[in-house]
């Protein structure tokens, strides 16, 4: 099911992703505003357009799954879950703190639409692949989306749970790859080099699709594709993207992985998101 939005009201949620990301960011003065940034396109797009869900019955058993394998970047997730409206948009405010359902990282025992507890890289596409083994084998026609970081993927779990989903023809499951080339410790061909993550899923039994990250018309094309092609390979989306992505000063750079922003460049930031995209 796709739902009725244009590119230009897409883009306009994926706005709101980023200053709601950064906002709660700022409040929190904790958080990781990087990768937020770079991912806010597919997720506004999943949440707004692609994925059949229902905020009043988050359990829906013939809902799509969406699991954030980099769970580190939950402020751009919980921006989506108060929007569409799993829970209230003033628990944007309680980012971190004690009792709310927006812990650091997902936690699916405390927040409505959560599908698993992330956060240990390299985990929740394995979740994933088992959610997506489970639709299958009960004949359900529904799908599940994970979303793993570049640097991530050099977690060999990884490469397991995508094998693992070749095995058992899982054409209703698609692994994201947010490839912007930065993780903690710097930019990825640096630290441990990815190499063509396109060949590499292809070599896996893949269909694979890599887009600009930040073009919605790319990222809905790609979806459309895979959804008519039920042909019994995996998909996966390999995204070239900008970490940091709208705000000047955080783009590729890497010390804004895991950052709150002073006041100052909170403002700066909002400005510059209201602003839009170049």
């Amino acid at each position: 099911m796709v739902q009725n939005i244009t590119t230009e009201e897409l883009k306009e949620r994926a706005k709101e992703l980023r200053k709601t990301s950064v906002q709660m960011v700022y409040e929190a003065q904790s958080g990781h505003p990087g990768g937020s940034l770079s991912a806010a396109d597919v997720v506004a797009n999943l949440y707004f357009r692609e994925m059949r869900y229902d905020p009043k019955n988050p359990k829906w058993e013939d809902r799509d799954r969406f699991v954030l394998s980099k769970g580190h970047v939950a402020p751009v997730l919980y921006s989506a879950l108060a929007i569409t409206g799993f829970v209230p948009m003033e628990t944007i405010h309680t980012l971190r703190k004690k009792g709310s359902p927006f812990q650091g990282h997902p936690d699916s025992k405390k927040c409505p639409g959560v599908e698993i507890s992330t956060g240990s890289l390299g985990q929740g596409i394995s979740a994933a692949v088992g959610m997506a083994l489970a639709q299958k084998r009960d004949g359900r026609d529904s799908r599940t989306y994970t979303l793993l970081g570049d640097g991530e993927t050099q977690e060999g779990q990884v490469w397991e749970a995508i094998q693992c989903a070749h095995t058992y023809h899982l054409d209703n499951f698609t692994v994201i790859i947010d490839d912007n080339n930065l993780q903690i410790d710097g930019h990825c061909d640096e630290v441990s080099p990815n190499l063509d993550f396109v060949k590499k899923l292809e070599a896996f039994g893949y269909e694979v699709v890599e887009v600009d990250g930040h073009d919605m018309d790319a990222i809905s094309q790609a979806f459309d594709m895979f959804r008519e092609h039920k042909n019994g390979k995996p998909k996966g989306l390999v995204m070239k993207t900008v970490k940091g992505k709208g705000v000047s000063y955080m783009e590729d750079q890497a010390m804004w992985h895991g950052k709150a922003p002073s006041k100052e460049e909170f403002e700066q930031a909002m400005a510059e998101l209201e602003k839009g995209l170049n």
